[in-house]
């Protein structure tokens, strides 16, 4: 059995390294605030990543009937059109989901 000098340098040097991994983003990211690249991506890359997640879904969810991609274009639709009109993303979500899965589980 360890002794407890053992065990307490264990946890201290596990406590130091979590640390560090955690301030080491900050400490990296201090010196590029004003960067002209990481203002550009913080506005493009949201946009982005969204754009990738809905493709994923799309060609993952997308059937193997007609009828299937029809109701996922319609709860596209639905989302994207939502969206458009009032521009908020949870609500929009919420309803293309509600609409894709009510049309599978009535007409699927």
């Amino acid at each position: 059995m360890p002794d407890n000098a053992y065990i307490a340098v264990l946890v201290l040097v596990s406590a130091a390294v979590t640390w560090a991994l955690r301030a080491l983003p900050f400490a990296a990211l201090a010196p590029m605030r004003h960067s002209r690249v990481v203002k550009y991506l913080s506005v493009h890359m949201p946009v982005g990543v969204m754009l990738i997640l809905a493709i994923y879904t799309v060609r993952t969810v997308a059937g193997d009937t007609a009828v299937e991609l029809l109701w996922l274009t319609a709860a596209v639709a639905v989302t994207a059109g939502l969206h458009l009109w009032r521009g908020q993303a949870l609500l929009s979500i919420l309803a293309g989901t509600t609409c894709y899965v009510t049309l599978m589980s009535v007409w699927g």
